[in-house]
């Protein structure tokens, strides 16, 4: 661990309601990118060895899961049960959720299936609230800039221009679902939308319920998908491979029944991935405020059939994650905070960095003041303040009326926050980059199709807050409507894993081992072996019904 100053040295210097003057630095943006954010660095990116991004830069955890070989072959699809569908849509969080919802209301037959249960998924996580350009001091053009110029002018621009022209008629839509937003004033029926300036933001732009946003759009989109006739839901059902047609297109999925320990081949018209993406394999060992299921399932399974990735070496660090105590590290800390008013305080007591200036300036920020010895170490934890005191003091009530979660939050920590500050470090939080995608969704596979943060191209470099939630709805909404229009297309005579044994070709080539398998689906710590697990096949139900109940 660098040099650090002490906790309690550090509460001595600290002052609530005393808020210091930012201190002024010499450096410029991209010198304190290049000099401390994790996607910089020597042994930051190597470069794919195999597949159509070969020779690119990826982040290396992330390219031993591109570089793995499948989990199953030929054999374990004999004798497995065979399901047709016109729509498969993998995942059930909010993209997944909006396009499956798109979809079935234009007549397609439509199966969800989740690796864990509807709903169980990074939406549910999103804090902050949701990005749309409604007010009249704001423009869809002023939220255009705002992105590109956050993602380091990196992201596709047709697709930013689509997603910040959807913003209004989201909101609409979610709204008329049935979810809750956040109002100027406290009237029942009536009332403007409360909005709220977001960190690298020009304008007030952030819609949001409380500081569990995430939670209240997956509740609204969960009880539309379980109501909805046209879907069939499918929990605990993860996908192992892709199908594929004799013309290497996507045909369907191979899903795994968790609950029955049984491979299931599902053919469909057109495949939606909305797997979400890659915190949970705690990339360059940080901590995760990701969801369980996060480790990449869909990068994984799309590259190896043939679809193009983009951003490979670029992920988003949340720079609010809880530091102490040791056993709830990473967890998130909405930038709902820094929103209101809270601010970044080390060890020396001083404000250090623009608590509203991207994410990833702020997080490089925190990450020099601990490399350069202005961090607080607490029971062998290192981190800055977040100066929840100084905030409740300046808006008496905030933290019990607007910022809820927060509270909840301070209490597992047994810390009371109008009066202790937190200790924060940044948190591995976004997957920037992701398969290559048009502005249906479209991959460069024919019949795959992608939604939500397993893409890449609108994000660039850096996501700015609120775009996710909008970016979920707005491509899955798309990806949906386009792909309900297969229901008329003739299904491919053909399906298998062909481009599996392709791919272990092209492994061997490259001198890559062929026993290192992916995707993951579970993180390390869960201990998960699909071959030990798939062990239990119909022949030995009988025996393990038992256990199973």
């Amino acid at each position: 661990m660098a040099t650090s100053i002490p906790y309690a040295n550090a509460r001595q210097r600290y002052r609530s309601g005393a808020v210091p003057t930012l201190r002024t630095e010499d450096c410029s943006v991209e010198e304190l990118l290049k000099g401390y954010h994790p996607d910089h660095g020597p042994n930051a990116r190597v470069p794919l060895a195999v597949g159509v991004n070969r020779g690119e830069p990826c982040q290396p955890d992330l390219a031993r899961q591109l570089h793995a070989n499948a989990l199953i072959d030929d054999v374990d699809l004999a004798g497995a049960q065979l399901v047709f569908t016109d729509v498969l849509v993998v995942g059930g969080g909010g993209a997944g959720c909006a396009a499956a919802l798109t979809a079935a209301k234009q007549g397609a037959q439509v199966l969800l299936a989740g690796k864990l249960r509807l709903g169980d998924s990074n939406t549910v996580m999103a804090e902050g609230g949701i990005q749309a350009a409604v007010g009249e001091d704001d423009s869809p053009q002023l939220h255009f800039e705002d992105t590109m110029r956050a993602g380091h002018f990196c992201s596709d621009p047709g697709l930013v221009a689509q997603m910040v022209m959807d913003g209004p008629d989201v909101i609409r839509w979610l709204i008329q679902l049935g979810m809750m937003f956040d109002l100027e004033d406290d009237r029942p029926l009536g009332g403007n939308l409360l909005r709220k300036k977001a960190g690298g933001a020009s304008a007030a732009r952030i819609l949001s319920y409380r500081d569990y946003t995430g939670l209240e759009m997956m509740r609204v989109l969960r009880e539309a998908v379980n109501l909805d006739p046209g879907i069939d839901v499918w929990n605990r059902c993860p996908v192992v491979e892709l199908l594929s047609d004799e013309r290497g297109g996507c045909a369907g999925a191979v899903l795994y029944n968790l609950e029955w320990r049984t491979f299931v081949l599902v053919r469909a018209r057109a495949v939606i991935l909305a797997t979400g993406g890659a915190g949970r394999l705690h990339l360059n060992a940080f901590p995760t405020s990701n969801h369980y299921g996060a480790t990449a399932d869909g990068l994984v399974l799309a590259y190896r059939i043939g679809a193009r990735l983009r951003e490979l070496d670029s992920f988003q660090y949340h720079p609010t994650g809880l530091a102490w105590p040791p056993h709830l590290a990473g967890g998130l800390i909405s930038e709902a905070a820094r929103s209101a008013g809270a601010k970044l305080i080390n060890g020396e007591g001083e404000r250090f960095v623009d608590e509203l200036q991207p994410r990833d300036v702020v997080a490089a920020a925190i990450l020099r003041e601990c490399a350069q010895g202005r961090g607080i170490s607490r029971d062998g934890q290192i981190g800055v303040f977040l100066d929840t005191p100084s905030l409740e003091m300046a808006n008496p009530g905030i933290l019990a009326q607007r910022l809820v979660t927060l509270r909840h939050l301070a209490r597992r920590c047994g810390i009371d926050p109008a009066q202790e500050p937190f200790l924060v470090y940044p948190t591995l939080h976004y997957q920037n980059g992701g398969v290559v995608v048009d502005k249906d969704g479209a991959t460069s596979v024919s019949g795959l199709y992608c939604a939500g943060e397993v893409t890449g191209g609108i994000h660039g470099r850096n996501r700015l807050m609120g775009n996710a939630l909008l970016d979920i709805v707005s491509m899955g909404r798309r990806a949906g409507a386009s792909v309900a229009e297969s229901k008329g297309h003739v299904m491919a005579s053909r399906a298998g894993i062909g481009h599996v044994h392709e791919w272990q070709r092209e492994l061997t080539l490259a001198g890559l081992p062929l026993h290192v398998k992916a995707p993951q689906l579970f993180p390390g710590y869960a201990h998960f072996d699909l071959r030990n697990d798939a062990s239990l096949r119909p022949d030995a139900r009988a025996r393990a019904v038992g256990s199973i109940r």
